[in-house]
Protein backbone atom coordinates (compact mmCIF):
# COMPACT_ATOMS: atom_id res chain seq x y z
CA UNK A 1 0.00 0.00 0.00
CA UNK A 2 2.86 2.38 0.88
CA UNK A 3 4.41 1.76 -2.52
CA UNK A 4 1.10 2.58 -4.23
CA UNK A 5 0.76 5.80 -2.22
CA UNK A 6 4.31 6.80 -3.10
CA UNK A 7 3.64 6.07 -6.76
CA UNK A 8 0.44 8.14 -6.69
CA UNK A 9 2.24 11.08 -5.06
CA UNK A 10 5.03 10.86 -7.60
CA UNK A 11 2.58 10.92 -10.50
CA UNK A 12 0.76 13.88 -8.95
CA UNK A 13 3.98 15.84 -8.58
CA UNK A 14 4.96 15.10 -12.14
CA UNK A 15 1.55 16.24 -13.40
CA UNK A 16 1.75 19.45 -11.38
CA UNK A 17 5.17 20.19 -12.81
CA UNK A 18 4.29 19.58 -16.43
CA UNK A 19 4.74 23.27 -17.21
CA UNK A 20 8.39 23.01 -16.17
CA UNK A 21 8.99 19.86 -18.17
CA UNK A 22 7.50 20.98 -21.47
CA UNK A 23 10.32 22.37 -23.56
CA UNK A 24 9.27 22.02 -27.20
CA UNK A 25 5.89 22.52 -28.81
CA UNK A 26 4.74 22.53 -32.43
CA UNK A 27 1.90 24.26 -34.25
CA UNK A 28 0.21 23.34 -37.53
CA UNK A 29 -2.71 24.46 -39.68
CA UNK A 30 -4.79 21.81 -41.40
CA UNK A 31 -7.74 21.61 -43.79
CA UNK A 32 -9.34 24.71 -45.27
CA UNK A 33 -7.47 27.95 -44.69
CA UNK A 34 -9.16 30.80 -42.82
CA UNK A 35 -8.27 34.48 -42.41
CA UNK A 36 -6.73 34.90 -38.97
CA UNK A 37 -4.73 31.68 -38.95
CA UNK A 38 -1.53 33.72 -39.22
CA UNK A 39 -2.57 35.83 -36.25
CA UNK A 40 -3.06 32.61 -34.28
CA UNK A 41 0.32 31.21 -35.36
CA UNK A 42 1.88 34.49 -34.26
CA UNK A 43 0.21 34.24 -30.86
CA UNK A 44 1.34 30.63 -30.37
CA UNK A 45 4.94 31.35 -31.36
CA UNK A 46 5.34 34.51 -29.33
CA UNK A 47 3.58 33.11 -26.28
CA UNK A 48 5.80 30.04 -26.49
CA UNK A 49 8.93 32.15 -26.79
CA UNK A 50 7.80 34.30 -23.86
CA UNK A 51 7.40 31.11 -21.81
CA UNK A 52 10.92 30.07 -22.87
CA UNK A 53 9.73 27.18 -25.02
CA UNK A 54 11.13 26.12 -28.35
CA UNK A 55 8.35 26.43 -30.91
CA UNK A 56 8.25 24.57 -34.21
CA UNK A 57 6.03 25.28 -37.19
CA UNK A 58 4.84 22.19 -39.05
CA UNK A 59 4.57 22.88 -42.77
CA UNK A 60 1.47 21.63 -44.67
CA UNK A 61 -0.46 20.33 -41.71
CA UNK A 62 -0.56 16.64 -40.87
CA UNK A 63 1.28 15.87 -44.10
CA UNK A 64 4.18 17.85 -42.69
CA UNK A 65 4.18 15.73 -39.56
CA UNK A 66 4.40 12.60 -41.68
CA UNK A 67 7.16 14.07 -43.87
CA UNK A 68 9.06 15.59 -40.95
CA UNK A 69 8.67 19.15 -42.24
CA UNK A 70 9.19 21.03 -38.96
CA UNK A 71 11.13 24.27 -38.60
CA UNK A 72 11.95 26.12 -35.41
CA UNK A 73 10.32 29.54 -35.23
CA UNK A 74 11.44 32.59 -33.29
CA UNK A 75 9.60 35.77 -32.42
CA UNK A 76 10.88 37.41 -35.61
CA UNK A 77 9.58 34.48 -37.66
CA UNK A 78 6.05 35.81 -37.23
CA UNK A 79 6.70 39.51 -37.72
CA UNK A 80 4.36 41.35 -40.07
CA UNK A 81 1.90 38.46 -40.56
CA UNK A 82 -1.01 39.42 -38.31
CA UNK A 83 -2.69 41.27 -41.20
CA UNK A 84 -2.18 38.53 -43.80
CA UNK A 85 -4.79 36.01 -44.87
CA UNK A 86 -3.99 32.34 -45.46
CA UNK A 87 -1.31 30.59 -43.40
CA UNK A 88 2.44 31.08 -43.66
CA UNK A 89 3.12 27.47 -42.66
CA UNK A 90 0.73 26.25 -45.40
CA UNK A 91 -2.05 23.75 -45.06
CA UNK A 92 -3.16 20.53 -46.71
CA UNK A 93 -5.68 17.74 -46.58
CA UNK A 94 -3.82 14.56 -45.70
CA UNK A 95 -5.32 11.16 -46.52
CA UNK A 96 -2.27 9.37 -45.10
CA UNK A 97 -2.99 10.77 -41.62
CA UNK A 98 -6.37 9.04 -41.71
CA UNK A 99 -4.50 5.73 -41.40
CA UNK A 100 -2.84 4.42 -38.27
CA UNK A 101 0.38 3.85 -40.20
CA UNK A 102 0.45 7.49 -41.27
CA UNK A 103 -0.13 8.65 -37.71
CA UNK A 104 2.62 6.32 -36.49
CA UNK A 105 5.10 7.94 -38.90
CA UNK A 106 4.01 11.35 -37.67
CA UNK A 107 4.56 10.31 -34.05
CA UNK A 108 8.02 8.96 -34.82
CA UNK A 109 8.98 12.32 -36.34
CA UNK A 110 7.62 14.15 -33.30
CA UNK A 111 9.65 11.88 -31.01
CA UNK A 112 12.78 12.41 -33.08
CA UNK A 113 12.34 16.18 -32.81
CA UNK A 114 11.61 15.98 -29.10
CA UNK A 115 8.24 17.70 -29.38
CA UNK A 116 6.37 17.66 -26.06
CA UNK A 117 3.03 19.12 -27.16
CA UNK A 118 1.08 19.94 -30.31
CA UNK A 119 -1.35 22.73 -31.20
CA UNK A 120 -3.54 22.13 -34.26
CA UNK A 121 -5.52 24.92 -35.92
CA UNK A 122 -8.42 23.86 -38.13
CA UNK A 123 -11.95 22.52 -38.32
CA UNK A 124 -13.81 19.28 -37.71
CA UNK A 125 -11.46 17.11 -39.79
CA UNK A 126 -8.43 18.58 -38.04
CA UNK A 127 -9.95 17.88 -34.63
CA UNK A 128 -10.80 14.31 -35.65
CA UNK A 129 -7.20 13.64 -36.64
CA UNK A 130 -5.99 15.18 -33.38
CA UNK A 131 -8.34 13.02 -31.31
CA UNK A 132 -7.11 9.79 -32.93
CA UNK A 133 -3.50 10.92 -32.63
CA UNK A 134 -3.85 11.54 -28.91
CA UNK A 135 -5.73 8.31 -28.23
CA UNK A 136 -3.10 6.21 -30.03
CA UNK A 137 0.11 7.90 -28.93
CA UNK A 138 -0.71 10.13 -25.96
CA UNK A 139 0.95 13.26 -27.31
CA UNK A 140 -0.47 16.30 -25.44
CA UNK A 141 -2.60 18.12 -28.01
CA UNK A 142 -4.84 21.21 -28.10
CA UNK A 143 -7.28 22.08 -30.90
CA UNK A 144 -7.87 25.67 -32.01
CA UNK A 145 -10.99 26.52 -34.06
CA UNK A 146 -9.91 27.75 -37.49
CA UNK A 147 -12.70 27.55 -40.09
CA UNK A 148 -14.84 30.13 -41.85
CA UNK A 149 -17.94 27.93 -41.38
CA UNK A 150 -18.27 28.71 -37.63
CA UNK A 151 -19.67 25.21 -37.12
CA UNK A 152 -17.50 23.91 -34.27
CA UNK A 153 -19.14 23.14 -30.96
CA UNK A 154 -17.54 24.73 -27.89
CA UNK A 155 -16.91 28.23 -29.20
CA UNK A 156 -19.19 31.10 -30.14
CA UNK A 157 -17.02 32.02 -33.11
CA UNK A 158 -14.26 30.40 -35.13
CA UNK A 159 -11.20 32.03 -36.66
CA UNK A 160 -12.02 33.35 -40.14
CA UNK A 161 -15.79 33.52 -39.80
CA UNK A 162 -16.08 37.27 -39.27
CA UNK A 163 -13.80 37.98 -42.23
CA UNK A 164 -15.69 35.56 -44.46
CA UNK A 165 -19.11 37.07 -43.77
CA UNK A 166 -17.78 40.56 -44.36
CA UNK A 167 -16.19 39.47 -47.64
CA UNK A 168 -19.44 37.83 -48.74
CA UNK A 169 -21.50 40.82 -47.65
CA UNK A 170 -19.30 43.19 -49.64
CA UNK A 171 -19.93 41.07 -52.74
CA UNK A 172 -23.67 40.92 -52.09
CA UNK A 173 -23.87 44.69 -51.66
CA UNK A 174 -22.30 45.04 -55.10
CA UNK A 175 -24.69 42.45 -56.55
CA UNK A 176 -27.60 44.45 -55.11
CA UNK A 177 -26.55 47.46 -57.18
CA UNK A 178 -26.78 45.63 -60.49
CA UNK A 179 -29.89 43.74 -59.38
CA UNK A 180 -31.66 47.03 -58.66
CA UNK A 181 -30.51 48.53 -61.94
CA UNK A 182 -32.04 45.69 -63.98
CA UNK A 183 -34.92 44.72 -61.63
CA UNK A 184 -33.49 41.22 -61.49
CA UNK A 185 -33.63 38.29 -59.11
CA UNK A 186 -30.24 37.03 -58.00
CA UNK A 187 -29.41 33.71 -56.37
CA UNK A 188 -26.09 33.90 -54.49
CA UNK A 189 -24.35 30.79 -53.18
CA UNK A 190 -22.05 31.09 -50.19
CA UNK A 191 -19.90 28.48 -48.45
CA UNK A 192 -21.43 26.20 -45.84
CA UNK A 193 -21.46 22.53 -46.78
CA UNK A 194 -22.80 21.41 -43.39
CA UNK A 195 -23.78 24.65 -41.68
CA UNK A 196 -25.68 27.79 -42.61
CA UNK A 197 -23.94 30.37 -40.42
CA UNK A 198 -22.45 32.33 -43.30
CA UNK A 199 -25.68 32.28 -45.32
CA UNK A 200 -27.75 33.33 -42.31
CA UNK A 201 -25.63 36.29 -41.24
CA UNK A 202 -24.94 37.46 -44.79
CA UNK A 203 -28.56 37.04 -45.86
CA UNK A 204 -29.87 38.94 -42.85
CA UNK A 205 -27.34 41.76 -43.12
CA UNK A 206 -27.70 41.90 -46.91
CA UNK A 207 -31.48 42.17 -46.85
CA UNK A 208 -32.16 38.89 -48.65
CA UNK A 209 -35.73 37.92 -49.45
CA UNK A 210 -34.93 34.27 -48.65
CA UNK A 211 -32.11 32.38 -46.94
CA UNK A 212 -31.61 28.66 -47.59
CA UNK A 213 -29.49 26.70 -45.10
CA UNK A 214 -28.70 23.00 -44.48
CA UNK A 215 -30.33 23.09 -41.05
CA UNK A 216 -33.83 23.62 -42.46
CA UNK A 217 -35.74 21.91 -45.25
CA UNK A 218 -36.14 23.96 -48.44
CA UNK A 219 -39.50 23.73 -50.17
CA UNK A 220 -39.22 25.03 -53.73
CA UNK A 221 -42.93 25.86 -53.86
CA UNK A 222 -42.62 27.94 -50.70
CA UNK A 223 -39.62 29.73 -52.16
CA UNK A 224 -41.56 30.51 -55.33
CA UNK A 225 -44.41 31.87 -53.19
CA UNK A 226 -41.97 34.20 -51.41
CA UNK A 227 -40.64 35.51 -54.73
CA UNK A 228 -44.13 35.90 -56.18
CA UNK A 229 -45.20 37.83 -53.11
CA UNK A 230 -42.35 40.24 -53.78
CA UNK A 231 -43.27 40.61 -57.42
CA UNK A 232 -46.86 41.24 -56.38
CA UNK A 233 -45.67 44.16 -54.25
CA UNK A 234 -43.83 45.53 -57.28
CA UNK A 235 -40.43 44.64 -55.88
CA UNK A 236 -37.96 45.18 -58.67
CA UNK A 237 -34.97 43.17 -57.51
CA UNK A 238 -34.86 40.22 -55.14
CA UNK A 239 -32.03 38.34 -53.53
CA UNK A 240 -31.86 34.72 -52.40
CA UNK A 241 -28.83 33.58 -50.39
CA UNK A 242 -28.10 29.85 -50.55
CA UNK A 243 -25.65 27.83 -48.45
CA UNK A 244 -23.85 25.32 -50.67
CA UNK A 245 -25.05 22.45 -48.47
CA UNK A 246 -28.77 23.24 -48.76
CA UNK A 247 -30.85 20.07 -49.12
CA UNK A 248 -32.23 21.16 -52.51
CA UNK A 249 -28.72 21.67 -53.91
CA UNK A 250 -26.67 24.70 -54.87
CA UNK A 251 -27.97 27.73 -56.76
CA UNK A 252 -27.89 26.08 -60.18
CA UNK A 253 -29.94 23.08 -59.05
CA UNK A 254 -32.43 25.25 -57.18
CA UNK A 255 -32.92 27.66 -60.10
CA UNK A 256 -33.34 24.69 -62.42
CA UNK A 257 -36.20 23.39 -60.25
CA UNK A 258 -37.80 26.83 -60.03
CA UNK A 259 -37.67 27.42 -63.78
CA UNK A 260 -39.60 24.18 -64.36
CA UNK A 261 -42.48 25.82 -62.51
CA UNK A 262 -41.83 29.46 -63.47
CA UNK A 263 -40.47 29.29 -67.04
CA UNK A 264 -40.43 33.05 -67.57
CA UNK A 265 -38.10 33.64 -64.62
CA UNK A 266 -34.76 35.05 -65.78
CA UNK A 267 -32.55 35.04 -62.69
CA UNK A 268 -28.82 35.48 -62.34
CA UNK A 269 -26.71 33.07 -60.33
CA UNK A 270 -23.47 33.84 -58.50
CA UNK A 271 -21.22 31.42 -56.62
CA UNK A 272 -18.87 33.35 -54.36
CA UNK A 273 -16.68 30.30 -53.72
CA UNK A 274 -13.17 30.53 -52.36
CA UNK A 275 -13.05 34.31 -52.39
CA UNK A 276 -14.66 33.97 -48.93
CA UNK A 277 -11.53 32.30 -47.58
CA UNK A 278 -9.10 35.01 -48.61
CA UNK A 279 -8.28 38.54 -47.63
CA UNK A 280 -6.90 40.39 -44.66
CA UNK A 281 -8.59 39.27 -41.42
CA UNK A 282 -10.90 41.68 -39.65
CA UNK A 283 -10.04 43.14 -36.26
CA UNK A 284 -12.44 40.69 -34.63
CA UNK A 285 -10.70 37.70 -36.21
CA UNK A 286 -7.26 39.01 -35.24
CA UNK A 287 -8.29 39.46 -31.62
CA UNK A 288 -10.04 36.08 -31.48
CA UNK A 289 -7.06 34.31 -33.06
CA UNK A 290 -4.64 35.99 -30.67
CA UNK A 291 -6.69 35.06 -27.61
CA UNK A 292 -7.17 31.39 -28.48
CA UNK A 293 -3.56 31.02 -29.67
CA UNK A 294 -2.30 32.32 -26.34
CA UNK A 295 -4.80 30.13 -24.46
CA UNK A 296 -3.68 27.03 -26.36
CA UNK A 297 -0.09 27.42 -25.17
CA UNK A 298 -1.26 28.11 -21.63
CA UNK A 299 -3.40 24.99 -21.78
CA UNK A 300 -0.44 22.78 -22.69
CA UNK A 301 1.62 24.24 -19.86
CA UNK A 302 -1.23 23.66 -17.42
CA UNK A 303 -1.37 19.98 -18.37
CA UNK A 304 -4.56 20.10 -20.43
CA UNK A 305 -4.74 17.78 -23.42
CA UNK A 306 -7.19 16.31 -25.92
CA UNK A 307 -9.31 19.46 -25.67
CA UNK A 308 -10.33 22.29 -27.98
CA UNK A 309 -10.05 25.90 -26.90
CA UNK A 310 -12.73 28.43 -27.78
CA UNK A 311 -14.47 31.54 -26.52
CA UNK A 312 -17.95 31.35 -25.02
CA UNK A 313 -19.63 34.51 -23.69
CA UNK A 314 -16.32 36.33 -24.22
CA UNK A 315 -14.43 33.94 -21.93
CA UNK A 316 -11.87 31.26 -22.75
CA UNK A 317 -13.58 27.88 -22.78
CA UNK A 318 -12.35 24.29 -23.20
CA UNK A 319 -14.27 21.24 -24.39
CA UNK A 320 -13.07 17.67 -25.06
CA UNK A 321 -12.17 17.15 -28.70
CA UNK A 322 -14.78 14.39 -28.83
CA UNK A 323 -17.52 16.89 -27.94
CA UNK A 324 -16.22 19.51 -30.34
CA UNK A 325 -16.38 16.92 -33.13
CA UNK A 326 -19.63 15.15 -32.33
CA UNK A 327 -21.91 17.74 -30.76
CA UNK A 328 -23.97 19.93 -33.06
CA UNK A 329 -23.81 23.69 -32.91
CA UNK A 330 -27.21 24.93 -34.09
CA UNK A 331 -27.94 28.12 -35.99
CA UNK A 332 -30.26 30.62 -34.37
CA UNK A 333 -33.69 29.87 -35.84
CA UNK A 334 -34.92 33.23 -34.52
CA UNK A 335 -32.62 34.95 -37.00
CA UNK A 336 -34.25 33.07 -39.87
CA UNK A 337 -37.64 34.31 -38.70
CA UNK A 338 -36.26 37.83 -38.30
CA UNK A 339 -34.89 37.78 -41.83
CA UNK A 340 -38.29 36.66 -43.13
CA UNK A 341 -40.09 39.48 -41.32
CA UNK A 342 -37.62 42.17 -42.35
CA UNK A 343 -37.73 41.13 -46.03
CA UNK A 344 -41.44 41.92 -46.35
Amino acid sequence: MNILNLLFKTITVLCNKIDFEMEKIAVLTSGGDAPGMNACIRAVVRTGCYKELKVYGVERGYQGLIDGMMVQMESRSVSNIIQRGGTIIKTARCKAFETKEGRRLAFENIQEKGIDGLIVIGGNGTYTGAKFFYEEFGIPIIGVPGTIDNDLYGTDYTIGYDTAINTALDAIDKIRDTADSFDRTFFVEVMGRDAGYIALDVGLSGGAEAILVPETHTDVDDLIAVLQKGWGRKKGSQLVVVAEGDDEGGVFEIVKKIKLKVPNLDPRMVVLGHVQRGGSPTARDRVLASRVGFAAVEALLEGKTNVAVGIVNDKIHYVPLKDAIEKKKSVNSNLLKLAEILST
